[in-house]
């Protein structure tokens, strides 16, 4: 089985591109997929990590997802490869939902469909469902309980992507009970990751901003700037998760301990 890194790019599938053990899931939907799609890919939509990271929230979660994984006949031996319209909006979520569910080898193309550079194929593709058995891997998504007993952790760091008002706790969102930052959190907003939609920094770029760090679990509000952080991330070759539930769920739980200024 060959090694796949955890964000590729249309070079790397133009090289890898029908290979047995490659499997190009489009997570834009059936729809989408029928109308224009690169070549030999299938239409796989796992959805996004939710806004409540309680462990009873996350079980069903990984196992309906495995259950999604296996009505597309992925069967967890293969590498798979997901993408979206060309942003990461839709890929790199999925991706943490297919590790969640217990896929060991998963990749976000980078650019998505607008990065292929040869025609797209067009017309409905036929899935034929596997029985095989996925583990779910509950680190996959960061959770509350996770985070507020790393606090301390050295080996982690915790990143807001949020503006400097939001990490400040000068200015949030209103529905918000609080407003603040998660102790001991690093800031980057997210567009300092970014060249354009979709195109992380360069890596050296990245790693100049972010630091050495062993581990990273980036949060956002509401867990959407967040993915895209941890897409950028991972194209920088850190090991990060992105925690969905973030300042949006965090706040709502007074016994959880929070900074300003």
């Amino acid at each position: 089985m060959s090694d796949l890194p955890t964000v590729v790019d249309v070079d790397w599938l133009e090289r890898e591109l029908g290979a047995d053990d490659l499997v190009l899931g489009d997570v834009r939907g059936p729809n989408a997929h029928a109308r224009g799609h690169i070549p030999g890919s299938r239409p796989l939509v796992l959805g996004s990590p939710p806004p409540m990271s309680d462990r009873e929230v996350l079980e069903p979660l990984a196992s309906e997802v495995g259950l999604r994984l296996r009505r597309h006949g992925v069967t967890g031996e293969e590498r798979l490869v997901l993408y979206d319209r060309g942003d990461g909006v839709g890929a790199m979520p999925a991706a943490q939902m297919a590790e969640l569910a217990g896929h060991p080898r998963v990749a976000v193309l980078l650019g998505g469909l607008a990065a292929w550079r040869g025609e797209a194929e067009i017309g409905e593709v036929a899935l034929h469902p596997v029985k095989t058995t996925f583990a779910p891997s509950m680190d996959a998504v960061p959770t509350r309980d996770e985070l507020a007993q790393r606090l301390d952790d050295p080996l982690l760091t915790i990143l807001d992507v949020r503006t400097d008002e939001e990490f400040a706790g000068k200015h949030g969102y209103p529905c918000d009970p609080r407003q603040g930052r998660i102790p001991g959190a690093r800031h980057a907003h997210v567009r300092d990751l970014f060249a354009g939609p979709g195109q992380p920094l360069p890596g050296d770029h990245i790693r100049a901003r972010i630091g050495d760090a062993d581990e990273v679990v980036t949060y956002c509000h509401s867990g959407s700037r967040s993915a895209l952080a941890t897409l950028a991330l991972r194209a920088a070759g850190y090991h990060a998760r992105n925690y969905a539930g973030s300042w949006h769920e965090w706040s709502r739980h007074p016994e959880l301990p929070a900074e300003r200024g």
